[in-house]
C-alpha cells in the first residue's frame, strides 16, 4: 500500500469511528482518545489529522452537506418546472440520508445543545433556504403551488424525510416486525412516495385550476 492509500485509509478510520462516537455521545460527550481507539490508531496521529474534536466535528457535518444543498441550488437556477425542482430536492434529500443514515440522530444530539454551530456548519455547507423560499412564494404568486407558507413546504420534505432514519430503531419493530430488509424497500420506495404526495399536496392539475396551469 502506497502512503497516499495509507493515509486515505487512516482518513477514513477516523470520519467512520467520529461519526459512530458523535451519534452516540454528541460533541460535548465525544472524546478524543474514544475516537482514536475505536479508528485504531494512537491519538496522537489523530491530532496529526484533525486538531480538536471540533474542527472534526464541523468537517463530519459539512461533508454530508456539501454533497447536498449546492446541487440543490444548481437546480433552482435552471430554467425547469418547479415540480422538477420538489423532486430534485427529495430525492437528493433521501440519497443524502440513505447514504448517511447516522445523521438525523448526529444533527438531533446536537439540536438543543448547540444550535448556533449547527446553524453555522449548514451555512458555510451552503445551505441558504431564502433562495428555495423566493421560489417557492414566485410559483405561488403564479399560480402554479398552492398557496401554503414556504417555509411549512421546506419543514414538511426535511420531516418527511428524516424520520424513518431517525425512528427506525422503533418504525422497523413496529411496522415491519423487526424485518432490516422489508425495512430497506421501504426506504427505497420512500423518496417517489414523497414526490407523490408532496405532488398532490402542493400543485393543482387542470382540473382544480381554472387557468390550466
Amino acid at each position: 500500500m502506497t502512503d497516499q492509500a495509507k493515509e486515505k485509509e487512516t482518513r477514513e478510520s477516523i470520519l467512520r469511528a467520529a461519526r459512530e462516537v458523535f451519534v452516540e455521545k454528541g460533541l460535548n460527550g465525544a472524546r478524543m482518545q474514544e475516537i482514536a481507539n475505536r479508528a485504531g490508531i494512537n491519538k496522537a496521529l489523530l491530532h496529526y489529522y484533525f486538531n480538536n474534536k471540533e474542527t472534526l466535528f464541523d468537517f463530519v457535518f459539512k461533508e454530508a452537506f456539501s454533497q447536498f444543498w449546492p446541487r440543490i441550488n444548481e437546480e433552482l437556477l435552471r430554467d425547469v418546472p418547479f415540480r422538477s425542482v420538489v423532486k430534485a430536492v427529495v430525492h437528493g434529500y433521501m440519497t443524502m440520508l440513505r447514504e448517511r443514515p447516522y445523521l438525523p440522530n448526529f444533527i438531533l444530539n446536537e439540536l438543543h445543545t448547540n444550535p448556533d454551530r449547527l446553524e453555522r456548519l449548514m451555512k458555510e455547507a451552503g445551505f441558504h433556504p431564502e433562495v428555495l423560499i423566493a421560489k417557492i412564494q414566485q410559483e405561488i404568486e403564479h399560480g402554479t403551488c398552492r398557496a401554503f407558507d414556504p417555509r411549512e413546504i421546506i419543514i414538511n420534505v426535511i420531516s418527511l424525510s428524516m424520520f424513518p432514519f431517525a425512528a427506525r430503531p422503533l418504525m422497523q419493530r413496529v411496522w415491519f416486525g423487526n424485518d432490516p430488509e422489508q425495512y430497506e424497500q421501504f426506504i427505497n420506495r420512500r423518496a417517489e412516495t414523497l414526490v407523490q404526495f408532496l405532488d398532490s399536496a402542493l400543485f393543482f392539475n387542470a382540473q382544480q385550476n381554472p387557468e390550466g396551469l
